[in-house]
């Protein structure tokens, strides 16, 4: 049965979706099978694997609003082993549309549960907000990374997220865990960037990932090719780096079993 991951930030531009569309390309490339489900209405991770939006048929919508099969939603991403469930603005009607709906909360948890049996990983980019869509992957998931900018106001939404983590575990899965906080947009010639990461060490010895997520312009780059990190420029200092966080992400799924 797959593993269940949401990369999950209420904050957005902390590289999210680059930490989930580069995992899942990593983890594939170590011979795993991954789905990428694109949980956010803006779509990034569907245009960030070079799909086009205006071309979907059906989409993380139809999966949560049970219009559509979940085998009948997923894209070929055109990469062995990694398959890409998309989205597009449609998905901003979730909200309103699952106001009353039953089972509100679960909706990607049923839907997803006849895909687990055909895929190692299950990666769950989350939109950022604490909305309903992000309430379902926190149900959906099995385990939480949260990308954290190198910056002093992420601390604060660092607190609020692991706020409503607990609400999660307490209401609706309690068996749900922090897999780690990876710090992106590291600038190691910066005094804040290195103070903001010996803050989150000092606070969550246990959760930080060692792997540091550098700055770079190649990792901006990518997504405007349709390609990741590891296609676009291997051995970018990007790419290096996602390769290590996914290892150590790999050795901390295999301490937890």
């Amino acid at each position: 049965m797959a593993h269940t991951i949401a990369l999950a930030n209420q904050k957005g531009g902390v590289g999210k979706t680059t930490t989930a569309v580069s995992v899942a390309g990593e983890l594939a490339n170590r011979g795993l099978r991954v789905l990428l489900v694109d949980c956010d209405p803006q779509g990034n991770a569907t245009t960030s694997l070079g799909l086009a939006k205006d071309t979907l048929d059906n989409t993380t919508y139809d999966l949560l609003m049970e219009t559509a099969h979940a085998s009948e939603t997923i894209q070929m991403s055109g990469r062995t082993r990694l398959d890409l469930v998309p989205a597009d603005q449609d998905l901003a009607g979730a909200a309103v549309d699952l106001t009353n709906a039953e089972r509100r909360e679960r909706r990607l948890l049923d839907a997803l549960a006849p895909l687990r049996a055909s895929y190692d990983y299950v990666l769950l980019d989350c939109p950022p907000s604490l909305g309903i869509l992000t309430i379902n992957a926190l149900r959906a998931a099995d385990s939480v990374i949260i990308p954290l900018q190198c910056e002093y106001l992420a601390l604060e939404g660092l607190a609020q997220l692991k706020t409503t983590l607990d609400r999660v575990r307490e209401r609706l899965n309690p068996t749900l865990r922090i897999a780690g906080v990876v710090m992106t947009m590291y600038d190691g010639r910066t005094n804040l960037a290195q103070q903001v990461v010996h803050e989150v060490q000092r606070h969550f010895p246990r959760l930080i990932f060692k792997t540091l997520i550098p700055r770079s312009v190649r990792l901006s780059e990518a997504p405007s090719h349709g390609q990741m990190i590891n296609e676009y420029d291997p051995q970018s200092r990007g790419a290096r780096a996602y390769a290590a966080l996914t290892d150590e992400l790999l050795q901390r799924e295999e301490r937890s079993l």
